[in-house]
C-alpha cells in the first residue's frame, strides 16, 4: 500500500479517525459521520461466521430478582417491586481468541446479560471490568486488529498489540486491570461483571438519572496466575465452560448481587471526570452502589449452537424506564452489535427461540428475509393501519438529552481531572506490594517481547505517568528480560 493519507473506502482522505461526531461538544453521534459507519460495518463482516469479537464463549438461563425498590429512579416494570422475578439468559466470553481459544487467557470476559421482560427483552452487554481501552467507537476496529491475528504473519504480534496502547494512552487504566491479578479468572462463576458504560433510568415523574451497573458474584473472586492459566490452557481448553455447566448440573447455582451507582443527571457536567469515559470508573466514595438485586443461573442450555453461538445481544434493546447515554463507546455499540448480528445470524435472528420475547410478544412489521417464518400471516405490514395493526404509544423510552453547538470530529469535553493516567494510578497505588509485583511482572513478560524499543518506551511511559514508581519498576523488568 503506498504512503499518504489515510482515506475511506472511496479514497475520500479522512481528516480525523480519533473523534466520531458529535451533536455538539459531548451530544450523542451522528449518523451522517459515514466514517464511522463504514468502519464499523466494514468490520463486522471481516469474519464468518463466529462472531467476530466474543467469539469464545458459554451461556446459561437465570432468575433476576429485585430485592429492593428503585421505583424513584426508573419506571421500568421489571425493577417494578420487591421480589419480583424475570428470567434471564447470560453469556459470558473472552474477547479475543476464536472459537476454540482455551478459556484459561489474559483477556476481559464478556458479560451479556438478557432480561425476558414483560416490556420486551432488555439486553445488558458488559464486561468482568468496569472500564475499557478506549473511549470512542471509531477506534474499536483499530484496536481489535491488534488484538487478532496480523494478516501477514497469521499470529498475534505484540509488537502491535503494544504500538496501539503506547499511542493510545487512554488504555491505560484498562491494561493495568488486565494485567493485574483479576486478569486471569479462575471461572466465570468467580468474577465480578459490569454494565461498564453508563446509561440513563428515568422514573414515572420524568425524572432522568446517570447509572452504572454492578453484579458482585456471591461465590468470591478467584483468579489464576500466569503460570496457572497457561498450564490449565493447554490441559483443559473448555475449564471455564465446563465448569459452570458442572456447577449447575450439580445444583450449585452461580449467584451474582446486583447494584447500580446513581447520579443526578444535574452533576455530569460539573463532575471531575466525563461521566461517559468509559475508560473510567465513578469512585464509590462519591456515588455509592445500591444494591436492588439477585442474579442466580439455574439452567443450562440443551444446545450450545442453539442457544449460546445464535444467541444475540445489543445495547439498543431497552425498554421503558432505561436509555442510552453520550458515551461514544456505547453510542456506536448501539448500531454496531445489532448490525452484526443481523449480517452473522441473519435478519430473523430475533424469532430464535433463544432471542425472541419470553415474557410478551414481539409485534413488528418487517416481513420475509432468510429464515423468515410466516409468524404475520395475513397482517398488514405498515403503520398507521386501521386493519387493527400495531400502533405507536407515544411516550418515549427513555428522557431526552439537551444538545447544543454545531456538529464536527469533536474530542468529548473536558473535566477537572480528565486525563488518561490519574485512574490508573489510583489502581495501583490501591495494591499491596505483592499485587504490584505481579503485575509488573506479567506486563513486563509482554512487553518484553516487542522488537522496537521506541514502542517499549512508549508503552512504558504510560505507566510511569500514572505512578513514578509503577514505571520505574516496570523498565527495570523489562530491561532484566531483554537481557
Amino acid at each position: 500500500m503506498t504512503q499518504g493519507p489515510l482515506t475511506t473506502e472511496a479514497g475520500a482522505p479522512v481528516a480525523d479517525n480519533q473523534n466520531s461526531e458529535t451533536a455538539g461538544v459531548g451530544g450523542p453521534v451522528l449518523v451522517q459521520d459515514q466514517l464511522l459507519l463504514e468502519k464499523l460495518a466494514h468490520f463486522n463482516r471481516e469474519r464468518i461466521p463466529e462472531r467476530v469479537v466474543h467469539a469464545r464463549g458459554a451461556g446459561a438461563y437465570g432468575t433476576f430478582t429485585v430485592t429492593a425498590d428503585v421505583t424513584q429512579y426508573t419506571r421500568a416494570k421489571f425493577l417494578s417491586e420487591v421480589g419480583k422475578e424475570t428470567e434471564t439468559f447470560l453469556r459470558f466470553s473472552t474477547v479475543a481468541g476464536n472459537l476454540g481459544a482455551a478459556d484459561a487467557v489474559r483477556d476481559p470476559r464478556g458479560f451479556a446479560l438478557k432480561f425476558y421482560t414483560e416490556e420486551g427483552n432488555y439486553d445488558l452487554v458488559g464486561n468482568n471490568t468496569p472500564v475499557f481501552f478506549i473511549k470512542d467507537a471509531i477506534k474499536f476496529p483499530d484496536f481489535i486488529h491488534t488484538q487478532k491475528r496480523d494478516p501477514y504473519t497469521g499470529s498475534t504480534e505484540m509488537d502491535n498489540v503494544w504500538d496501539f496502547w503506547s499511542l493510545s494512552p487512554e488504555s491505560t487504566h484498562q491494561v493495568t486491570w488486565l494485567f493485574g491479578d483479576r486478569g486471569i479468572p479462575a471461572s466465570y462463576r468467580h468474577m465480578d461483571g459490569f454494565g461498564s458504560h453508563t446509561y440513563q433510568w428515568s422514573n414515572e415523574a420524568g425524572e432522568a438519572f446517570w447509572v452504572k451497573y454492578h453484579f458482585k458474584t456471591d461465590q468470591g473472586i478467584k483468579c489464576l496466575t500466569q503460570a496457572e492459566a497457561d498450564k490449565l490452557a493447554g490441559e483443559d481448553p473448555d475449564s471455564h465452560q465446563r465448569d459452570l455447566r458442572e456447577a449447575i448440573e450439580r445444583g450449585e447455582f452461580p449467584s451474582w448481587t446486583v447494584g447500580v451507582q446513581v447520579m443526578p443527571v444535574a452533576d455530569a457536567a460539573k463532575y471531575r471526570f466525563n461521566p461517559f469515559d468509559l475508560t473510567k470508573v465513578w469512585p464509590h466514595a462519591d456515588y455509592p452502589v445500591i444494591e436492588f438485586g439477585k442474579l442466580e443461573l439455574n439452567r443450562n442450555p440443551e444446545n450450545i449452537f442453539a442457544e449460546v453461538e445464535q444467541s444475540i445481544f445489543s445495547p439498543a434493546h431497552f425498554v421503558p424506564g432505561i436509555g442510552p447515554s453520550p458515551d461514544k463507546m456505547l453510542q456506536g455499540r448501539l448500531f454496531a452489535y445489532g448490525d452484526a448480528h443481523r449480517y452473522r445470524v441473519g435478519i430473523n435472528a430475533d424469532h430464535l427461540p433463544v432471542n425472541r420475547p419470553h415474557a410478551t410478544d414481539a409485534r413488528t412489521n418487517s416481513r420475509d428475509g432468510y429464515l423468515y417464518d410466516g409468524r404475520h400471516k395475513g397482517a398488514k405490514n405498515y403503520e398507521p393501519n386501521s386493519f387493527g395493526g400495531p400502533f405507536q404509544t407515544d411516550k418515549a423510552l427513555w428522557q431526552p438529552v439537551a444538545v447544543s453547538g454545531v456538529t464536527g470530529d469533536h474530542e468529548a469535553p473536558s473535566h477537572a481531572e480528565d486525563n488518561d493516567f490519574v485512574q490508573a494510578g489510583n489502581l495501583y497505588r490501591l495494591m499491596t506490594d505483592e499485587e504490584k509485583e505481579r503485575l509488573v511482572n506479567n506486563l513486563a513478560g509482554a512487553i518484553s517481547q516487542v522488537s522496537r524499543e521506541d514502542i517499549i518506551e512508549r508503552a512504558v511511559n504510560n505507566f510511569r505517568q500514572a505512578d513514578g514508581d509503577f514505571g520505574k519498576r516496570l523498565e527495570a523488568a523489562v530491561q532484566a528480560l531483554r537481557g
